[in-house]
């Protein structure tokens, strides 16, 4: 199966769960280790002092040539993939990807290891996942019935 793992670079189980999808059989899109052999992007690529952008600055940035081989790289990922898993903790464009994914009809989950501020709108997804227990169960059904 194809998934999608949208988290976020501080999130410390992405590695590790990549390697478990993997190890399953299934073709994972790692965000920070895309398929086009460059590594991810990250905004400090632009500019070291990124955190201190204006607004102004950050429209100019999105029009950048790494941030448009960045968002160019992760959406045809996103287009590729038959499931998406939602890891948290994550940030803003993991939140827009999964969304992204449900609106184009894809079967997405709410991966949460840790406790996290309940959101209501996670109800949009097709589950929410506890442990990876449960992960490799629900991965398993998924895969048996695509």
């Amino acid at each position: 199966m194809k998934i999608y793992l949208a988290s976020s670079w501080r999130n410390n189980y992405q590695a590790g769960i990549v390697h478990i999808l993997r190890e399953l059989g299934h073709e994972v899109y790692d965000f920070k280790n895309p398929p086009t052999g460059i590594k991810g992007f990250a905004w400090s690529d632009i500019d070291p002092a990124w955190m201190s952008w204006s607004s102004n600055r950050y429209r100019e940035a999105l029009t950048h040539p790494l941030a448009e081989k960045g968002f160019e790289s992760d959406f045809i990922g996103m287009r590729w993939a038959e499931v998406g898993i939602m890891l948290l903790p994550c940030g803003r464009s993991a939140n827009t990807e999964a969304g992204w994914m449900k609106g184009a009809g894809k079967t997405v989950y709410v991966l949460q290891l840790d406790p996290q501020e309940p959101e209501l709108m996670y109800k949009l997804y097709d589950g929410l996942i506890t442990s990876i227990d449960e992960l490799i169960r629900t991965v398993g059904r998924i895969a048996k019935t695509a």
